[in-house]
Formats: C-alpha cells, sequence, structure tokens
C-alpha cells in the first residue's frame, strides 16, 4: 500500500492530472533556477540531488516528503515556511508584519520597502546616489561597452563589477563557480558592491546580470546608485555575446534560446525596479550611446 501511494503522483502527472500545489511548487523552481541563470543539472550539482529528481519536482511530479510536510502544515494551519523555520517566520512580530503586507499590490508593497529601507538601509542621498550610475541586465545588452563610454564622456571612474569579484577572489568567475560554488559567488558580489560603493562615491558601474536575483545585493544597488536597465531582445542579446567570441550561452545548452527567454522573463520583473529603462535593440553601440547620454542629461549628478 505505501508503495502503491508513492507512486500515485507519479501516475497523476503522467495522465495529465497533476496536484495544483506540486505544479505550483515546480514553477516556482523552474522560475528561480531561470533567474539565477542555471541549468537543470547545475542546479542538481549544487544541491547535491539527481537531475532526474530535479526534472521530477519541476514536472509537478516531487515526492513523498513534500506531500507529507504539506499535510503537516495544513494540520497546523501554518505555511511551509513556518514549518521548515524561515526567518520570516521566526518571531510574533515576524509573522505579524508578514500578515500585514499578504495580499498587498505591488505598488503598496513597493511603498513598504520603500519606507523601511528609509527606516533601516540609511540609503544614500538622492544627490549622491545620482552620482553613480549603475547599467544591469542580461549579458549582451551591452553594458560593458556603454559603461565606459559614459565613463570617458564624464571623466568619472569605470567599474566593472566581475572584474572587481575576481580580483577580491584571486580567480576567475569560473573557478569561483567550480571550485566553491554559485553560493559564494553571490557572497563575493555583495562584497565587491560594497566596497566599490565605499570607494567610488562618483562612477559608471556595469554589474553582472544575476545580480538582481539576489535581494541583499540588489537592495543596496537601489539604495546607493541611479539605476539603469539596459535590455534587448532576445536574439540581439544572443547574437551579441557569440559575436564576442563567448560560445558558451546558457552552459551550452542545446535549447540556448529558449533558456535565454525564461532567463529574461523570470527577472524581468527585477530589471524593471531600476530608475530607468534603455533599449539597444537595432542601434548601434555608437547610437545606443548617444541615445543614453541623452536620455540621462539632466537628471543625474555624474556628468556635471
Amino acid at each position: 500500500m505505501e508503495s502503491t501511494s508513492k507512486l500515485a503522483p507519479i501516475e497523476a502527472a503522467i495522465n495529465g492530472d497533476k496536484d495544483p500545489f506540486l505544479a505550483a511548487l515546480g514553477e516556482r523552481t523552474r522560475a528561480l533556477r531561470a533567474r539565477r541563470g542555471l541549468t537543470r543539472k547545475g542546479l542538481a550539482r549544487a544541491a547535491d540531488v539527481s537531475e532526474r529528481h530535479v526534472a521530477n519536482v519541476e514536472m509537478g511530479v516531487g515526492n513523498a516528503s513534500i506531500q507529507f510536510l504539506r499535510q503537516l502544515a495544513q494540520a497546523l494551519n501554518c505555511t511551509l515556511a513556518e514549518l521548515v523555520g524561515d526567518e520570516t517566520a521566526s518571531s510574533p512580530e515576524w509573522l505579524m508584519i508578514r500578515e500585514i503586507l499578504r495580499g498587498r499590490s505591488e505598488p503598496e508593497l513597493a511603498q513598504a520597502r520603500g519606507a523601511l529601507a528609509a527606516m533601516f538601509g540609511a540609503p544614500a542621498s538622492q544627490t549622491a546616489r545620482r552620482q553613480r550610475v549603475a547599467l544591469i541586465g542580461l549579458r549582451g545588452a551591452g553594458k560593458s561597452t556603454l559603461g565606459r563610454m559614459l565613463a570617458d564622456s564624464w571623466a568619472a571612474p569605470f567599474v566593472e563589477l566581475n572584474r572587481q569579484i575576481e580580483a577580491m577572489a584571486g580567480c576567475s568567475l569560473a573557478e569561483i563557480h567550480s571550485l566553491y560554488g554559485p553560493q559564494a559567488y553571490r557572497r563575493y558580489e555583495k562584497r565587491a558592491l560594497e566596497e566599490t560603493i565605499q570607494r567610488f562615491p562618483r562612477a559608471v558601474i556595469a554589474t553582472p546580470g544575476g545580480i538582481v536575483s539576489e535581494p541583499a545585493a540588489y537592495n543596496l544597488l537601489l539604495a546607493h546608485c541611479y539605476t539603469v536597465w539596459v535590455r534587448a531582445t532576445p536574439e540581439e542579446h544572443m547574437s551579441r555575446v557569440l559575436a564576442q567570441g563567448d560560445t558558451r550561452p546558457m552552459n551550452g545548452s542545446s535549447e540556448a534560446m529558449e533558456d535565454l527567454k525564461r532567463i529574461l522573463d523570470s527577472r524581468a520583473p527585477f530589471y524593471t525596479k531600476a530608475d530607468e529603462t534603455f533599449d539597444t535593440s537595432a542601434k548601434t553601440m555608437d547610437e545606443a550611446f548617444a541615445g543614453l547620454e541623452a536620455q540621462l542629461r539632466g537628471t543625474i549628478a555624474i556628468s556635471g
């Protein structure tokens, strides 16, 4: 009987009758994986589980353990976060704050985030923030090229955060990921951003595409820099990366374009938190530079 019950979710998924909870869990897992730019194999390696197990979760199959935790949470009238010990369920105050925010609209949540950041985050003044321009967006949008051109035009320092991360770690980005894992990379990323903010009161910064996936680093960036989402079509992202001689888009996946679109879709809601958006599609870098500089003219303090 026990083995039959364990197979029930798998059989249901095969028959197209997916459990809504497991289907939603699978969708959230795929979205989180895409936001961090991981392949399924990369996620399995980082989590030290089989790729098949990750595939089952993403397909909405799950397993008996997931269902058991869900049943316990339902019986206890609590969320899974409370059951597994998430920080936001660790005290009465956290739970009460969560309840106040539950069901609020995106604009209301943005207003609440801004109020909390002003209260606890010690954000830079608007004048100070506008003296650091940070370009965010997916690889291939033109962040590094445009960042250098803007910095040269404004006689300001140019900082490519990936190079700062490598200098801090003493090895390449690929080595950081392979030797220490994605969590170590994110720690270096945040430390490099903190150091850049401390060292450069005035600068143009090109950020890694996945910085928006880490709330702590992204909050820091938004609080201390005037951010611009440099975007392009998925096709242009891909063609520019390949033109630079990088044949590793999406870690060599045979479905590279679909993976890229999923990453872009999953990160777009975070990229839209930027102060401004600039589209480089169908533009040469000279045309994009002229357009971006004109768009920023009169808005930021870095150019004088």
